[in-house]
């Protein structure tokens, strides 16, 4: 898995950004969950994921700030 880039995600509507945040930390919090239970998975995911969370929430900032301006 590739990190992911910016640019996918300008495509999305709103709507779709925030289906993506939140099954993006469902995502995070199984991946913490399975650290904290000490059972396999990829370690490189957890930062994917947290990356993923922060383009989407970023892209949902810059679109709310130029609607009200």
């Amino acid at each position: 898995m590739a990190i992911p880039k910016f640019n996918d995600v300008t495509t999305l509507s709103n709507d779709e950004i925030s289906e993506e945040i939140v099954k993006s930390k469902k995502q995070l919090f199984t991946l913490r969950f399975k650290k904290a239970t000490r059972q396999s998975f990829k370690s490189h995911e957890i930062k994917h994921t947290k990356r993923r969370v922060a383009h989407l929430k970023t892209l949902l900032k810059l679109r709310s700030d130029s609607i009200e301006k």
